[in-house]
């Protein structure tokens, strides 16, 4: 591809590829927000739909271009009401995408007073004179930040005074304590599912036969090979990978013929490393699905002679319950057509025989000699 380019100058407006190739947003929010990043300090008090009819660009496609820009983190709007009690939207235009609170932060540092509390909250805080005075005496201050020692005797006496002191009022009484349940017997612990606080789990559903052959095959190889001993736990793992063996229609003979065969000249380090490693690389191919056979033909039914009306005795092969042959079937009803509409008209496919009896048919209907 051969390219002729002009290196941009201040007479220019540089677009990011990441506004260019951005896939999300159409062909007028990417104008609209070339055209906005490329205006001069000056027309920032203008808002984005005055500066949009300037492109052209109203109604819903201005609408579309505005929604894709706020979406995607180009345009932020604040609407509140000011001092004069009228309603206000403030714009932030960015060629960045900033999330809401970056947004909020760079509109805080443009205009420090916009990041103020609205006039509605102004509203709601009540007046220094509202407020209530503090109830109670005024106090001396304490001595270096510390309370008096006076206050802390009755803290730190290691007897109560011999004052009776004022009773406390009396709370709800406490709840009695549930009857203690029967003691477990002796040497039985409870299961954990019996055990206060303790969550029911929902019960495991049960390994597939093949799982729990796979398992019982990879235990067994110790007694032919000891240095291919396993754990209950790494056999188990290693059992997901040999069910698909026997998935794939090998015996229990056969997978463990598999896996002792042709041992490493080396001896093996570690069995469930050269386990999965056999699994792995030398699982047979899975068997091609069986197609079922496809069904017989249905059967050739017998030739039977057709009742029909006709000058002539004819056989025909019936396909159901049906006594007529389909030429004599078609006459028929070409019969009763003519009959309703009085015409003697015949489609052009119509056959010299299925006309005569197709007439023959009607006349028989009006009730006219053949």
């Amino acid at each position: 591809m051969l390219r002729h380019v002009i290196a941009p100058s201040s007479g220019w407006t540089k677009a990011s590829h990441a506004v260019v190739r951005d896939r999300r947003m159409n062909s007028d929010a990417k104008i609209l927000l070339l055209y906005v990043q490329g205006l001069p300090e000056s027309a920032t008090g203008r808002p984005l739909g005055e500066l949009a009819r300037k492109l052209e660009m109203k109604g819903r496609a201005y609408q579309q271009a505005k929604k894709q820009l706020i979406e995607h983190g180009y345009v932020h709007e604040w609407r509140g009401q000011g001092d004069g009690g009228r309603w206000v939207t403030e714009q932030l235009f960015t060629n960045t995408p900033l999330t809401r609170d970056e947004a909020r932060a760079v509109r805080a540092r443009l205009s420090p007073e916009a990041a103020g509390p609205t006039r509605a909250e102004r509203l709601s805080a009540p007046p220094p004179s509202a407020q209530s005075p503090t109830v109670g005496e005024p106090t001396p201050p304490s001595t270096g930040g510390y309370v008096p020692e006076e206050e802390h005797v009755d803290e730190n006496t290691p007897h109560p005074p011999s004052e009776a002191e004022p009773e406390p009022n009396p709370g709800p009484e406490p709840e009695p304590d549930p009857k203690p349940g029967p003691e477990p017997e002796a040497g039985h612990r409870p299961t954990p599912a019996q055990e206060p606080g303790a969550e029911a789990r929902p019960p495991q559903p049960p390994p597939s036969p093949q799982l729990t052959r796979a398992e019982r095959v990879l235990l067994s190889l110790r007694h032919t090979r000891r240095e291919l001993l396993l754990g209950v736990g790494e056999a188990r793992a290693l059992a997901v990978e040999a069910a698909k063996w026997l998935e794939r229609g090998l015996t229990e003979s056969e997978l463990r013929h598999a896996l002792l065969a042709e041992p490493p000249k080396g001896g093996v380090r570690s069995a469930v490393g050269f386990l999965r490693h056999r699994l792995t690389h030398k699982c047979p191919v899975a068997p091609a699905p069986v197609t079922p056979p496809e069904p017989p033909p249905p059967p050739v039914r017998a030739l039977i002679t057709c009742t029909s009306e006709a000058e002539e005795d004819h056989v025909f092969r019936p396909l159901g319950d049906e006594t007529e042959c389909a030429d004599c079937r078609r006459a028929t009803a070409y019969a009763s057509w003519m009959v309703d509409t009085d015409t003697y008209d015949f489609p052009p496919d119509m056959t010299w025989r299925q006309r005569f009896v197709a007439v023959a048919k009607a006349d028989a209907l009006r009730g006219e000699p053949a």
